[in-house]
């Protein structure tokens, strides 16, 4: 059986790491929709800067538009919003079904210039909510500080957040804090919540590439030091994503929420993102095969999901298996001097920069087009 097609019978969704005009027209978006169980897309400004500023799929209607005097700007959120709006249709019927299962969404995120700007945030949110004007488009929202209260603000409009860049537990805490603060203050409002939907886009990988060197390091230097670092190498990204998840199952239960769940509200999803292998030295599906459970979904890159498919590897529930294990990963973590919470908050400031270094690039690479398209303009003229 396709692996693919295990993972949601166990109540996981894959979502896409991946858009480019090329997959929306060939038809391959299509065909993973209908073969692989693909349950949606994600998106972001490195995504985008491959797809607008790495290829001439979109150099006519660059051209097109800089003519009608559009900046760099406006004309990388028009083709964004075009590729994003024929995402959300190929996927409506899925949105549209019975039982979606809270699937069926394409997300857009806002400038990661913003990330530290609350209410710029929450202009720019609603903008690109009505831009795309699809019920089952999702607006990223990064989870900084300033991201916090835009979260509980566009939640409380009907709008539906993708929280992304989520590195440690106690943010993720904040961040489901932010968004039944805004199912609460819609429901206070008068306002319906059963369509309303958001996931929680905790980032791996990044984990291991930060902290595996350092217990490396103290790996090398032996002694009981070194055998706990030893032992503690590779493990702390699936260790934080277990406890997630257990932290989620507590959130999403008692007196608090069960009034929001009779309203109709849907839980806030955990999304396991960077799941694309970075260390040679592990299995290229360490952040697949080891967080399959129920209502979760796997963002997943293009080469990786197709690695995946192609292992015929049994799909099974590895999410609350070896709980202990990860508890403790997690407690010893401090015995040798690392700070997971601090680690995380370097992690977040380097996720912001490295959403911005490709957005830049991608309006430059717009703009260097514009300028191209005005040139040969004038000199028709």
């Amino acid at each position: 059986m396709n692996p693919l097609l295990e993972i949601r019978h166990l109540d996981q969704s894959l979502w896409l790491d991946f858009i480019s005009r090329q997959v929306l027209t060939n038809g391959e978006l299509k065909r993973r929709i209908d073969e692989d169980a693909l349950r949606g897309v994600t998106s972001n400004p490195a995504i985008f800067e491959k797809a607008i500023g790495g290829s001439a799929d979109y150099d006519d209607t660059i051209r097109e538009q800089a003519r009608q005097g559009k900046s760099a700007e406006e004309i990388y959120v028009g083709l964004a919003v075009a590729d994003v709006q024929q995402a959300c249709d190929l996927f409506r019927p899925l949105y549209d079904s019975h039982d979606n299962s809270s699937d069926g969404y394409v997300s857009l995120e806002v400038s990661p210039a913003l990330a530290h700007d609350t209410a710029g945030t929450i202009a720019e949110g609603r903008q690109l909510w009505q831009a795309v004007d699809r019920p089952n488009v999702m607006i990223k929202v990064p989870a900084t500080l300033e991201g916090l209260p835009a979260i509980r603000q566009l939640i409380s409009e009907g709008i539906n957040i993708n929280v992304t860049l989520i590195f440690g537990l106690e943010r993720y805490r904040a961040v489901t804090e932010a968004f039944l603060a805004g199912l609460e203050d819609r429901v206070q409002a008068g306002q319906p919540v059963e369509d309303v939907n958001s996931v929680a886009s905790f980032f791996l990988s990044r984990i291991d590439v930060l902290i595996d060197p350092q217990l490396d390091k103290l790996a090398a230097e032996g002694g009981p030091r070194g055998e706990l670092a030893a032992s503690l190498t590779g493990e702390v990204a699936v260790a934080c994503a277990k406890q997630a998840y257990q932290l989620y199952k507590d959130i999403f239960a008692g007196p608090r929420w069960n009034v929001l769940q009779a309203k109709g509200a849907n839980t806030q999803r955990l999304l396991w993102a960077s799941t694309g292998n970075k260390n040679p030295k592990y299995d290229n599906l360490k952040y697949i095969t080891n967080l399959v459970g129920p209502k979760t979904v796997n963002t997943v890159p293009v080469d990786t999901m197709d690695l995946f498919k192609q292992s015929a590897i049994p799909a099974t529930a590895q999410l609350e298996e070896g709980l202990d294990h990860a508890r403790e990963v997690l407690r010893r973590l401090p015995e040798l001097g690392l700070d997971l919470e601090v680690l995380t908050g370097q992690l977040e400031a380097d996720g912001v920069q490295k959403f911005i270094e490709p957005f830049t690039k991608l309006l430059d690479s717009v703009e260097k087009k514009r300028q191209q398209a005005l040139s040969s303009n004038q000199q028709l003229a």
